[in-house]
């Protein structure tokens, strides 16, 4: 509801109004704070004496796990420190005096680090061509020098349950492979842990969580104008499952947790070629007549339990 909608009502109707909407709010924080407390249980991401880097892009997701993380870190039974780290890419119009007075009014220790990507990209990346890819590799490399520099032994990602699921997608339709964003994993050099403590929050969430919290947010002038990503074909997808078919995107969520290896086709996971009866009944062991996760029996159906 809009200021000016709020200021039709009445006194009674106002104050009740916002009175639903702080609890409507608190309820969301809660909601936050559990989900990424759990995802951080779950995957054992933050221990005893962790010296977290929270990448901070300027977007609502990394706002959302920086402010849940600080939230988190006072009421957590063990000692952990954060500081927040922003890639000034030197984008063109970039503001780049937002981010250290949000972070200074903050008062959580902060580094900004200025190199110069955006020329990188633009010279290398012919135009109207997809720019993430290389982009992501610049700033992966960089925040891996900056984490050794800072003594960091964790990267947190602001990463949020849409981006693993679209990730999953991504692989599958376009790279014939099942592969996700996993909330927990060591960096390709080996040397950096990196997490994702959003991995079971909402995108819609961390939408409302800003508009809630006020966060600055800084968009990306590098990549925004790019409306044909496939990315954000997969994003539509997800979210007309979610209108259409609820509860489908959350299923498809928890398959990622619950895989069955003997019943996909990876001949590396699991040992097809050297697999033998051995007489010993086995749960996981192929069923002739599997029944369907979805199905609902026709009227005249018989079971087999009756022969």
């Amino acid at each position: 509801m809009s200021e000016a909608d709020l200021d039709q009502l009445n006194p009674d109707a106002q104050a009740k109004k916002l009175e639903k909407i702080a609890y409507e709010n608190n309820k969301l924080h809660k909601r936050l704070c559990r989900q990424v407390g759990q995802a951080i249980g779950d995957f054992n991401m933050i221990e005893d004496g962790d010296k977290v880097m929270v990448c901070l892009s300027g977007g609502k997701d990394s706002y959302a796990l920086l402010d849940i993380l600080m939230t988190l870190r006072e009421r957590a039974p063990i000692h952990f420190d954060i500081v927040a780290v922003n890639l000034d890419q030197k984008q063109p119009n970039f503001p780049a005096d937002i981010l250290p007075a949000y972070l200074e009014k903050l008062g959580v220790p902060f580094h900004i680090e200025n190199q110069d990507t955006y020329s990188i990209v633009k010279r290398l990346i012919p135009e109207g061509k997809t720019t993430c890819s290389l982009c992501s590799r610049l700033r992966r490399g960089i925040l891996y020098r900056v984490a050794d520099e800072l003594g960091c032994n964790k990267i947190a990602l602001g990463h949020h349950r849409d981006d693993i699921l679209e990730t999953f997608f991504l692989n599958m339709f376009f790279g014939g492979k099942l592969k996700g964003m996993p909330a927990k994993l060591v960096s390709d050099d080996g040397k950096h842990m990196v997490i994702r403590p959003l991995a079971y929050v909402k995108e819609a969430d961390t939408e409302r969580y800003a508009q809630v919290k006020g966060f600055p947010i800084i968009p990306c002038d590098l990549c925004g104008s790019q409306e044909n990503l496939q990315r954000k074909q997969i994003k539509a997808m997800l979210r007309d499952w979610e209108k259409k078919h609820p509860g489908r995107v959350e299923n498809v969520f928890s398959s990622l947790s619950t895989v069955v290896p003997s019943h996909l086709q990876d001949r590396d996971l699991f040992g097809f070629v050297d697999l033998k009866t051995d007489g010993v009944p086995n749960p996981l062991g192929d069923i002739a007549f599997d029944e369907e996760p979805c199905s609902t029996p026709a009227p005249n159906t018989i079971s087999l339990t009756q022969l």
